[in-house]
C-alpha cells in the first residue's frame, strides 16, 4: 500500500483532507512532508496528511477548470 507521500506527488490530483472550502487542486511541486498545490481558488502549501487523493469527480472538476484558465490565458496565468 502506497502512503500518502508516494500518493501526493508532483501532478497528482488531490483535495483537503478536512474542508472543501479550497475546492480540488493539482500538486505543483513537493517539499519534504508538504506539497505545494494549485486549488481552483488559490495556491497554498498544505501538509501531506491534510490532503486526499481527489474523488473521480473533483479530477474532472480540476482539469475542466484548468481548460478554462488555458483557454482564456494560455499557459500564461
Amino acid at each position: 500500500m502506497e502512503t500518502d507521500q508516494q500518493q501526493h506527488t508532483q501532478g497528482a490530483y488531490v483535495a483537503h483532507a478536512s474542508t472543501d472550502i479550497y475546492g480540488p487542486g493539482r500538486v505543483l511541486s513537493e517539499d519534504g512532508e508538504f506539497r505545494r498545490v494549485r486549488f481552483t481558488h488559490f495556491v497554498a502549501t498544505i501538509r501531506v496528511g491534510d490532503l486526499r487523493a481527489a474523488t473521480p469527480v473533483e479530477e474532472s472538476e480540476m482539469k475542466t477548470w484548468r481548460q478554462r484558465k488555458t483557454e482564456l490565458y494560455g499557459n500564461d496565468w
